[in-house]
């Protein structure tokens, strides 16, 4: 017997595929999906993603390791799929038996599906669009995670509300659909698991969890923190192809900006190439993420939030955040 029937019958397919108690994915939020986050969400019932992000090889390797010596519940490792060393990060994640494997931030390069499958692993993807969400399902995709404008981090430029109605109708009935974006209440849960959803993933409300180590001045900065503050970073020059990143504004903010012209002004006069270009912004989120993350640099560091950062307001153990969502979305089902 489950505490929660409805929702659970809802995210049984999504349950049996990633061997959790519950279809509610932790998003990769770089620096701060790590061992100890990932692991309290997976014994909490959760799947935990570790965000593999700038890692090298070695530090995801002692990564994964210190993670299972937390956990023996299942969970996931993100790659970023431009990183330079992505088939030796596959490599780890082989090493390691990683059931589930994540590639995010754009279309994975030729073999690197195959190369996870190759060992056993389950491939989830991303995709803006519903005919790219379809070719990378038919190249091996074993679900499909659909995340709108609404969250934090990189982001597309639909809303989750369009891409759901867009894409479960399509997809639901013969493949495996999360649904992501804004999600911070279990009653949003509840429609889109009716819709045909087979669980969700969420990361702005797992980000100030007790077990999260973001520093006390991260956390501060999200509670203060309402829906309008988490804005979209503009794109300077339209060569260089920079997906947006939605975090709180602040001056790291403006910071990017000018980075983002110190770039393309290296495209003009260097010959810079465009992957090395896109990788120098990538490696400067990495290093602005750190300074909020880490050093509790409000000021200058990325606050990447997703728009319900609205709803967090305190502090919380992760297995009291699940059980509040999964509680709100039964009494929801309920109610119909």
């Amino acid at each position: 017997m489950t505490a929660f029937p409805k929702t659970s019958a809802l995210m049984k397919r999504g349950t049996e595929f990633l061997g959790s108690e519950y279809a509610i994915l932790c998003g990769a939020m770089s620096w701060v999906s790590e061992r100890g986050l990932v692991s309290a969400i997976s014994n909490a019932g959760g799947f935990g993603v570790i965000a593999c992000g700038a890692m090298t090889p070695e530090l995801l390797d002692t990564e994964i390791a210190a993670t299972k010596a937390l956990t023996a519940k299942p969970f996931g490792v993100n790659l970023i799929t431009m990183h330079p060393q992505l088939f030796n990060l596959i490599e780890v994640c082989k090493k390691h038996g990683v059931t589930h494997v994540v590639l995010a931030g754009g279309i994975p390069p030729k073999g690197s599906v195959e190369a996870i499958k190759e060992f056993g692993a389950k491939v989830i993807v991303f995709a803006p669009t519903l005919a790219l969400a379809k070719k990378l399902l038919r190249s091996g995709g074993d679900a499909l995670v659909v995340e709108g404008m609404e969250a934090g981090g990189h982001i597309g430029p639909v809303s989750t509300s369009v891409l759901a109605q867009e894409f479960l109708p399509e997809l639901s009935e013969d493949h495996l659909v999360f649904v992501a974006g804004g999600i911070g209440r279990g009653e949003a849960i509840a429609g889109y698991l009716e819709m045909g959803a087979v669980g969700v993933q969420l990361g702005t409300r797992f980000a100030c969890a007790t077990e999260s180590i973001a520093h006390p001045n991260f956390k501060k900065a999200f509670f203060r923190a309402n829906a309008r503050d988490a804005v979209a970073s503009v794109q300077v020059d339209p060569r260089l192809p920079v997906i947006p990143v939605r975090a709180l504004k602040n001056k790291g903010t403006e910071e990017f900006t000018a980075k983002q012209r110190e770039v393309a002004a290296m495209l003009d006069s260097e010959g810079l190439e465009m992957m090395e270009a896109q990788l120098q912004i990538e490696h400067y989120w990495a290093g602005a993420l750190r300074r909020a993350v880490i050093d509790g640099d409000v000021e200058n560091g990325s606050l990447m939030a997703g728009q319900s950062v609205g709803m967090v307001k305190e502090e919380e153990p992760v297995a009291d955040i699940i059980a509040q969502l999964m509680s709100q979305c039964e009494a929801a089902l309920d109610r119909r």
